[in-house]
């Protein structure tokens, strides 16, 4: 693989593998080390430039250039199988990422897991956020997060990096907008907290597929991975495990979308 991808763990006998896109402001580590809870499968993190240990190369600030750039640089069915799993903001560059593999007539992910975000067209919901101060824009975080950022208040280097990203990510959700095109055909699970406002619109994921969707709640809110990791870890690997319905040509897209 490439620097757009790490990895916690070596699985070389894994049934499938799975990449994790990360939620706006958050980092690859958090989703690699679910490896300790899905011993058969080989997971890895997305790394987007502008974040972490790439914080010195220019964040893209646009979905498509930055899925453009990521399908050309990562061979996700390397090893075989694969699902995509994009938590919030990362649930809009998973799906766009499985449609820009079926455009280039790449193999498909045998699921798509798309965790806390409404289906295109998405509701604006950044555009308040942008124009927020560090200190009122990491006040949010930590109520949407609910953790404490003290660690980068006490380090400025540290916060200036983990801002950058945050402010890069809030600029590619409030530039988006999903261009018409064909279908997805492989498998869709919706998950989300059962206190998360976007549950009640998980089902509309289903116009996005020709192939099943399923939609599956967790106890929580927006980060219900960090409240029940457990529940949350059996909804993950049962997602990637279960084998996708037999397809004519996974490659060629179902029926056209049109928003």
């Amino acid at each position: 693989m490439s620097g757009w991808t790490v990895r916690r763990h070596r699985r070389p006998d894994a049934a499938a593998s799975l990449f994790c896109f990360a939620h706006a402001g958050g980092s690859p580590g958090e989703y690699v080390r679910w490896a300790d809870d899905l011993p058969d499968v080989q997971v890895w993190g997305v790394h987007l430039p502008g974040r972490t240990t790439r914080h010195a190369e220019p964040p893209f600030t646009r979905v498509g250039p930055l899925v453009d750039a990521l399908v050309t640089e990562v061979r996700f069915d390397a090893d075989g199988p694969f699902a995509l799993f994009g938590h919030s903001l990362g649930a809009v560059l998973a799906f766009e990422t499985a449609r820009e593999l079926c455009r280039r007539g790449l193999r498909a992910p045998g699921r798509l897991i798309v965790s806390s975000c409404p289906p295109p067209p998405m509701p604006p919901s950044v555009a308040a956020l942008r124009p927020l101060s560090d200190e009122a824009l990491l006040g949010e975080l930590e109520r949407l997060g609910g953790r404490s950022l003290d660690h980068l208040r006490d380090d400025p280097g540290l916060l200036a990096d983990a801002l950058g990203g945050l402010r890069a990510d809030l600029a590619l959700l409030d530039s988006y907008a999903p261009a018409p095109g064909p279908r997805l055909t492989c498998p869709v699970t919706a998950v989300a907290g059962t206190r998360e406002p976007t549950a009640g619109t998980l089902a509309g994921w289903s116009r996005q597929t020709t192939g099943p969707t399923a939609v599956r709640l967790v106890p929580g809110g927006h980060f219900y991975f960090r409240e029940d990791r457990t529940a949350a870890m059996g909804v993950v690997r049962e997602s990637v495990l279960t084998p996708a319905p037999a397809r004519p040509d996974e490659t060629k897209g179902g029926p056209e979308w049109n928003g």
